[in-house]
């Protein structure tokens, strides 16, 4: 299995996770690579941070023989945009693809202006960027963060709403085509129904881009963050409407991957407020779920790497998909002071 979205801390936040304790959880629930993504501390934005990132992870992939790819991130400056451009060819695969947040999450690496989003993408385009550009799709314009009530985990959704993710996606979407984008654009965890139909309705028009969909927003609704305030994420549960659009869009083949979205944080920290919850055992749940669902072996290969090698422009491989799958909880269940399942 691979997981294409995984935020493995260490750096200054190693109190939350160490690159070495999320490659040991990801083998023990039998996932043969990560991709790890930029909003690190300090953030993954230029190639001397990038190399000492791998340089970190290479004895644990080593240890684990899982492997470790990392999504390096873009800001608004042209030198930074150009300089992970020829960091992306440089070490590529190693380097896997870029990231840009269109809203504010964890870390505060949003670039929120429409201009300067499609001032990125141009000079994505100019350099001859070809790879995957991943984007979290939140308009910052359209949050509400004044509705978010500490303790009420209900209210993140209002304070995130539908929209918000949406209107971002129109916007990446009319940037790719306006600026002739020659890559693969790539809408990260997405939750609602509407910007699946958006995605979806960009296909049919020929743009090149992908979606993939994190366990949480397949199996949890606003409901379950009304009921356990600590389920806060971004972007948040949604209604029990858009997590069984999600779900029927996973069986249907409208998602091509899953991807856990992996972000943990101490308990103290999620009683804060803090937005992220860890992936790897809720990635085994949904597989579990959609077997249960009848969903085909093919399928899921799919779901859970064989997309993921061919978005990606990886070697084919063996994708391995475990049987064990309670055997593998049982053995990760205690490895984070909050889960989500």
């Amino acid at each position: 299995m691979i997981d294409p979205h995984v935020h493995l801390r260490d750096f200054e936040l190693a109190n939350k996770e160490t690159i070495e304790h999320g490659l040991k959880v990801a083998k023990l629930a039998g996932f043969q690579r990560v991709f790890d993504m930029p909003n690190t501390k300090p953030p993954l934005t230029n190639k001397e941070a990038v190399l000492t990132r791998l340089s970190l992870s290479s004895e644990s992939v080593k240890k684990y023989k899982v492997g470790y790819h990392i999504h390096m991130g873009l800001t608004a400056d042209e030198n930074q945009i150009k300089e992970a451009v020829n960091t992306y060819f440089m070490l590529f695969p190693l380097v896997v693809g870029l990231k840009m947040f269109l809203g504010h999450s964890t870390g505060n690496m949003g670039i929120v202006n429409y201009e300067e989003q499609e001032k990125i993408v141009k000079t994505l385009t100019l350099a001859g960027f070809d790879g995957v550009l991943t984007v979290h799709a939140e308009k910052e314009s359209l949050m509400k963060n004044d509705l978010y009530i500490k303790g009420k985990g209900e209210t993140h959704s209002l304070a995130r709403p539908n929209i918000s993710e949406v209107e971002s996606i129109s916007d990446i979407i009319k940037i790719c085509k306006d600026t002739g984008f020659k890559g693969t654009l790539h809408i990260a965890h997405i939750s609602t129904k509407g910007g699946v139909e958006k995605v979806l309705e960009a296909r049919r028009e020929g743009l090149n881009i992908k979606m993939g969909a994190t366990p949480h927003h397949a199996l949890l609704s606003i409901d379950d963050a009304r009921n356990n305030p600590l389920l806060k994420v971004n972007p948040p549960l949604r209604s029990e409407e858009d997590r069984a659009f999600i779900f029927e869009s996973i069986i249907n083949g409208s998602i091509d991957n899953i991807e856990s979205d992996h972000a943990p944080h101490t308990l103290e920290d999620k009683e804060g407020g803090a937005s992220g919850l860890p992936g790897f055992s809720s990635m085994l749940i949904l597989l579990k779920k959609l077997r249960e669902s009848g969903v085909s072996e093919e399928r899921i290969e799919l779901l859970f790497g064989r997309s993921v090698l061919k978005e990606f422009k990886l070697d084919d491989e063996e994708i391995f998909i475990p049987n064990d799958i309670d055997r593998r909880l049982s053995k990760i269940k205690d490895e984070y002071p909050f889960n989500p399942f």
